[in-house]
């Protein structure tokens, strides 16, 4: 059985939800990915920000980054997977919800982050194209 812990991208790192917007646009610059989980006060997900949260809910709008955090980004429930769930759950819970990145975590602690660059190195295409069939498409399915 493939777990989300087998496929997942290890060293994530959290962006506590009080740290500003350009803090976390340095941090994943040095980290080279595109998104960063959002911890509270208890390192706790609260969210996901993105790269592209950063450009069009903040730089897009007139904002000024240094002042904008990532706690006031995030948005909605944060989705998570734990590292001993098989990959078909990690796969539901992304086609479900229609996320492309899914924290994994193990004893209440971030331990990494599934991609879409992750599932298409250890599954086969057929998964991927149906994976990309439900995340991607205009109108959710079921």
């Amino acid at each position: 059985m493939t777990t989300a812990g087998d496929i997942m991208h290890r060293g994530a790192q959290w962006i506590p939800a009080h740290e500003t917007l350009d803090r976390a646009a340095q941090l994943m610059r040095e980290l080279n990915v595109g998104a960063l989980p959002i911890s509270d006060e208890n390192e706790r997900l609260c969210g996901i920000l993105t790269d592209r949260d950063i450009v069009v809910g903040c730089v897009a709008v007139g904002h000024d980054p240094a002042r904008v955090t990532a706690g006031e980004m995030a948005k909605g429930t944060p989705r998570w997977i734990p590292a001993d769930a098989d990959i078909g759950e990690v796969l539901q819970e992304m086609q479900t919800h229609r996320i492309r990145r899914l924290p994994v975590i193990e004893d209440k602690r971030l331990v990494g982050m599934i991609s879409e660059a992750d599932l298409a190195r250890h599954l086969p295409d057929e998964q991927i194209a149906t994976w990309a069939e439900h995340v991607y498409s205009r109108t959710p399915s079921g």
